[in-house]
């Protein structure tokens, strides 16, 4: 059976699309980074929380105090990135749910008191809300690096509070000469799947 989505664009978010080793020198601009917001804040999360926070790192001075804090396999590829985000969650998140789902302003005080229950649900949520960053990401033509090799307390100190936690760093471009290696197996469907 087939999927509504158009081919072209089943291979552009998933099939073709891959983790780049390299970027070209060309800018990621902050209309493309708008754009791929307004795309992907529709994502459906719990109780319609937005627990997503995200940091463009653009300057050259940002940029090398966040390379300092990358696995030594990550620093090349985050130093030389037209453009490097991270993704990070708002635990405090709860705060803006009055406004978000309006239909349940209370949820802010009944479901979430606890700042354990919070950070539970914010870095699952986070996690959701990163994914489809990704996603469009890809849907904008541009590739994305997702890496979580890297030093959470340092990232989280030099450029994030204590009610912000980081999940990703994400280096972001158009891919370069060289970018895609071997696609690497998945598992198939019977793999996955179990019917009951």
């Amino acid at each position: 059976m087939s999927l509504v989505l158009d081919p072209t664009a089943q291979d552009l978010l998933f099939r073709e699309a891959r983790t780049p080793q390299t970027f070209t020198e060309e800018p990621v601009t902050d209309e493309q980074v708008q754009a791929i917001h307004d795309l992907v804040k529709y994502g459906p999360t719990a109780f319609n929380q937005c627990p997503l926070r995200i940091t463009l790192v653009r300057s050259a001075e940002a940029r090398e105090r966040l390379v300092k804090h990358m696995a030594p396999a990550n620093q090349a590829k985050t130093a030389a990135a037209p453009l490097v985000a991270i993704l990070s969650t708002d635990n405090e998140f709860h705060e803006e749910l009055p406004r978000l789902l309006p239909v349940f302003p209370q949820a802010k005080d009944v479901v979430f008191a606890s700042r354990e229950v919070r950070e539970r649900s914010a870095r699952l949520n986070g996690v959701l809300q990163a994914a489809y960053f990704i996603i469009g990401v890809r849907a904008a033509g541009l590739a994305a690096g997702p890496m979580d090799g890297f030093d959470f307390p340092g990232v989280q100190a030099e450029f994030l509070d204590d009610d912000h936690t980081p999940l990703l760093v994400v280096n972001i471009g158009r891919p370069g000469p060289g970018a895609w290696g071997e696609r690497a197996p998945r598992f198939g469907f019977e793999e996955v799947f179990t019917t009951v």
